[in-house]
């Protein structure tokens, strides 16, 4: 055998090694997930046979929330007692029905609109709030802005907040507001400062240095080398990942108000303790769609601010594809599509 066959058949050799040492190496670590997730379910004392003990009383409760009756919808609903899903036809055949339930009290704190209108307010105002701060120290947590381990201070500020959850912080809080929609705000506020600001610092971290060399070299100071060298660089990430805190912090404070923070969530948890289990699926229905609203908005917002999608297109064109449901679906060719 040839020198050079030898040489073949031992990278072979080895790559062969090489991969029966990663398949070991996975199965190995398959089968201890297995074996942890297998010790988990019996620290909670998992066992099948209580849940098919316990089957048929949860497939009767989950019956209870069946049909969902919407006559806490709106004012209007409300005062004429529009049950079932004739609350919603009856909502959207009279919209002025909407004013009077935004900007009454009796509308904002008694119906499923209402409600919804503030926990999404409590998410908005929040993540607004919130992120000022979470843009200064996501900036002065990178290295590249201040060297380690200066910088390690606001990263380690950050990393406090985000060990908190909001519904820790809306109880530390209560002497300052009680639990009310303005705690939950506040609460909101604090942790999208340390999960936005440590997503900005994430960013900054990753950009290229080709930027902030030919800034430097123009003899531009340490202001003008951030916002033009750096910022620059992450500004549209930035925009992209505040619009998903915004995601996230809607459903944040769809969960504050089980803790009677007000919204939607102390809706759906006041109903349920009183038995109204067809409201309260009202109230869940009611979330699903404000969730994926805002997913959908957020997402088609995110999509607009990607290089290249919508280069070339005028203002009708764009005022068109907001009535394309491919684009909101995010299916079909776009480029296809703004052309037909």
């Amino acid at each position: 055998m040839s020198s050079e066959n030898r040489t073949i058949e031992e990278a072979l050799s080895t790559i062969e090694r090489s991969q029966r040492i990663k398949r070991i190496l996975w199965l190995v670590g398959l089968l201890a997930i297995v074996a942890l997730t297998y010790a988990g379910l019996q620290v909670l004392n998992f066992t099948l046979e209580q849940f098919a003990r316990q089957q048929d009383s949860f497939v009767a409760s989950i019956v209870d929330f069946v049909p969902p009756n919407f006559i806490e919808l709106s004012l209007y609903t409300k005062t004429n007692e529009v049950e079932g899903l004739s609350g919603v036809v009856q909502t959207i055949l009279h919209p002025g029905t909407f004013a009077e339930t935004f900007t009454t009290e009796a509308g904002r704190n008694g119906t499923i609109l209402g409600l919804s209108f503030i926990t999404i307010v409590i998410g908005f105002t929040g993540t607004v709030l919130g992120f000022p701060l979470a843009l200064v120290f996501g900036i002065l947590g990178s290295e590249r802005v201040v060297p380690f381990p200066f910088n390690f201070v606001f990263r380690g500020t950050m990393s406090t907040i985000r060990a908190i959850p909001a519904l820790v912080w809306i109880l530390i809080y209560i002497p300052l507001a009680g639990i009310t929609p303005l705690s939950a705000m506040l609460a909101v506020a604090t942790d999208t400062i340390g999960n936005l600001g440590r997503l900005f610092t994430d960013e900054l971290e990753e950009i290229d240095d080709g930027p902030i060399e030919a800034i430097s070299s123009t003899g531009a100071d340490r202001t003008q080398i951030i916002s033009f060298g750096m910022l620059s660089q992450v500004s549209t990430s930035f925009v992209a990942w505040t619009l998903y805190i915004l995601e996230i912090n809607t459903r944040i404070a769809i969960s504050l108000g089980v803790y009677g923070a007000g919204g939607i969530g102390q809706y759906i948890d006041t109903r349920i303790a009183l038995g109204a289990y067809s409201r309260a699926a009202a109230g869940i229905a009611m979330v699903i769609f404000i969730v994926l609203s805002v997913e959908l908005l957020s997402s088609r917002i995110r999509a607009r601010l990607r290089p290249g999608e919508h280069e070339g297109k005028g203002f009708v064109d764009s005022l068109r594809d907001l009535g394309n449901p491919k684009k909101w679906l995010g299916t079909g060719d776009t480029r296809t599509d703004s052309k037909n």
